[in-house]
């Protein structure tokens, strides 16, 4: 069997990857480059004058061979390589007749948790959205920012007080509407100094919080590293760092607990399963990054079923835009939409109780829908950033 083909399908919000075989069989992916999809999906026809006339089911020699090609990565160029790599498991899967997690070893749970993403621009929404979550039978909510989704127009404003304390006080009004029967996962969206997140975790610990995600940027582990070490909540991290030693150096600083790898830019199905066994000698959990569509969901399921040491999967809304449209742009969290992720693709995951049923079709267990790039026609995120009343640029 040989490669013929790789297409590049940019469709809504997203990117995806198509790879074609002389035998019929074709695999799709997913980029998770997602500020920088058309730098990926050109990163993707680089790497297509290698990969056309060679064997699909060499997986990991030619994800090393993309991987250390040019020693030039970043998101755009691991978007790239996870997107054609989750392609090639998907060929994988279909040309032995079995769930890509059969060919990594197996499932080692029939079912995987999810938490349900919730948000508001005020409190009383926030709560609200936690208590719908709770209603349709999730234990635990997600994406959970105690510092609200306020859109990325409004100035920033406050105190350090202030800061601290409405969004601790606002941790525990959630805390006594759900009681203890619904984990809080705390996305604090990179936006404390060291110090401030250390100040934060103390102020809610009380709380038991089953995360805190992103305290600060992902630029120095060191910083990272100091939280975790005076932090007693959990810390998880992740989701924007792209490659196996990235997170080794990370463990090694015990800098987080749970570790935030997305399979659409960590490297794919390979390079998450290589995170995933990193993390296990660190006894760390993984809790995918997932924030994409539908198919991105499908990659991640195959890697939550085979893993030993996974511990929750981040659910979007595939009825609704992309979450990571939801959280950035200048819009209101709440407004409504009649699009529907659900119309681009052959499957949407089944939930019961917050569990996510495994696909059990052969690969991933999805596709795209004929013609889902004219369906669907790109839209190219806008560069939007929140800017404090004074001018500077704040981290969210």
């Amino acid at each position: 069997m040989k490669i013929t083909d790789i297409q590049v399908l940019p469709a809504n919000l997203f990117l995806y990857v198509k790879v074609f075989t002389d035998e019929g069989i074709t695999g799709v992916g997913e980029s998770g480059a997602w500020g920088f999809l058309k730098a990926s999906g050109d990163a993707v026809e680089s790497f297509k004058t290698y990969l056309i006339g060679q064997d699909p089911l060499r997986i990991e020699h030619h994800w090393q061979y993309m991987y250390r090609c040019f020693h030039f990565r970043g998101s755009a160029v691991m978007g790239a390589i996870s997107a054609i790599d989750i392609a090639l498991w998907d060929i994988a899967g279909k040309y032995y007749g079995v769930p890509v997690y059969q060919l990594l070893g197996g499932k080692c749970r029939d079912k995987a948790r999810t938490y349900y993403q919730v948000g508001g621009s005020t409190t009383e929404a926030l709560i609200n959205s936690c208590l719908e979550a709770k209603a349709k039978g999730f234990d635990a909510v997600g994406h959970l920012s105690p510092f609200l989704d306020e859109p990325r127009t409004l100035p920033y404003k406050g105190t350090y007080a202030s800061m601290i304390s409405d969004a601790a006080d606002r941790v525990g009004m959630i805390r006594e509407a759900l009681g203890n029967e619904v984990d809080l996962c705390l996305e604090l969206h990179r936006r404390m100094k060291p110090g401030e997140a250390i100040a934060f975790a103390q102020a809610v610990e009380k709380y038991y919080p089953m995360f805190l995600e992103d305290p600060t940027t992902p630029d120095n582990f060191d910083s990272m590293a100091l939280i975790a070490s005076r932090s007693n909540v959990p810390i998880a991290t992740g989701e924007r760092i792209h490659t196996p030693f990235e997170f080794e150096m990370l463990l090694a600083r015990n800098a987080m607990s749970y570790v935030r790898a997305d399979v659409c830019n960590c490297g794919g199905i390979t390079g998450a399963r290589k995170i995933a066994a990193i993390a296990e000698a660190h006894n760390a959990m993984l809790v995918p990054h997932n924030p994409l569509s539908p198919v991105s969901t499908a990659a991640c399921l195959q890697v939550s079923a085979a893993i030993e040491n996974f511990a929750i999967l981040e659910m979007p809304d595939h009825d609704g835009i992309a979450a990571t449209n939801r959280y950035t742009s200048e819009k209101d969290f709440n407004e409504a939409t009649t699009f529907t992720q659900r119309d681009m693709v052959t499957w949407v995951p089944t939930l019961e109780n917050g569990y996510a049923l495994l696909p059990e079709n052969p690969g991933i267990g999805v596709d795209l829908v004929p013609d889902v790039e004219k369906k669907f026609p790109f839209e190219r995120r806008k560069i939007l950033t929140r800017l404090h009343e004074d001018g500077s640029i704040v981290d969210q």
